[in-house]
């Protein structure tokens, strides 16, 4: 069975059996009716995926692989603000009349630094550490950048990554602010596997483990039911998972490049709501 279905399931009955219920507090979030979203919570979660074992897609319900990819590539590689560049819609409540999201996600990625090799963005940074000094400490990104909240349509939810190469593999931990379990979490277990895999592959480095960290993990009032209905469902084996061996390039992969075999899974849930 997946271990990814395991480690979901055992945090998802700790949210609901021990976490911390926001009732009766004045919340930010609301759903589409205007009525509060309300959440239960834990604070500090963290999951670990070995990489190397099995490729993390949760089997419960089917993950959309390729749209996750889409929008990684987005905000890793076309360092993108504008969901014109992007694939799926899920971007739209948080866009202005001209596509925008504002100074967050992609335009973070784009902004250039003074590096000791150069000037260069946080991501060409990363790419360039990982191949000529592999070792170092200091591999990271982070795009909560305080002189820009105020410009961002939405704060940076996923918002740092440090990278750790150990031997001859490449670790990751992502660190995350806030998180819907329901809408979200396998979505950015999924991006950021695969862009360790894909980081991995450019730098001559094997996968190691991805690290999630997550401040609020939360399961909001309308997905109570549905995440009990989910954690309940049979579990399968993880998919196999390769990348196009012809792309050496970080900057030339596409979500075509991505290949998932044997993918089985439990039914898709739809029209799931989201508090914004």
């Amino acid at each position: 069975m997946s271990k990814a279905d395991r480690l979901f399931v055992n945090m998802c009955n700790e949210i609901l059996q021990n976490g911390f219920s926001s009732e009766g507090q004045i919340v930010r979030a609301r759903w589409e009716d205007g009525a509060p979203a309300h959440t239960i919570k834990t604070f500090g979660v963290v999951n670990r995926y070995n990489l190397a074992e099995e490729f993390p897609a949760l089997t419960l319900r089917r993950t959309a692989i390729k749209s996750a990819v889409d929008e990684l590539l987005w905000i890793w590689q076309k360092k993108s603000n504008n969901i014109k560049d992007l694939s799926s819609h899920i971007w739209d409540e948080w866009a202005d009349e001209n596509g925008s999201i504002g100074k967050a996600y992609g335009y973070q990625m784009s902004k250039k630094y003074k590096f000791a090799q150069g000037e260069m963005d946080q991501v060409d940074n990363v790419l360039w550490q990982l191949k000529n000094t592999p070792y170092s400490r200091r591999i990271m990104t982070n795009i909560y950048n305080f002189a820009d909240l105020s410009e961002m349509n939405l704060e940076p939810c996923a918002y740092s990554v440090t990278f750790n190469v150990t031997g001859d593999k490449l670790n990751g931990i992502l660190h995350q602010r806030s998180q819907d379990i329901l809408a979200a979490n396998n979505w950015n277990v999924v991006q950021y596997s695969v862009l360790i895999h894909m980081m991995a592959k450019v730098s001559n480095l094997k996968v190691g483990e991805l690290v999630h960290v997550i401040s609020d993990a939360h399961i909001y009032d309308r997905h109570v039911d549905i995440i009990k209905e989910l954690i309940e469902r049979p579990e399968y084996p993880a998919p196999k998972f390769t990348l196009n061996p012809d792309v050496k390039d970080f900057y030339e992969f596409t979500k075509d490049d991505i290949l998932v075999e044997d993918y089985r899974t439990g039914p898709q849930i739809t029209n799931i709501p989201i508090a914004i």
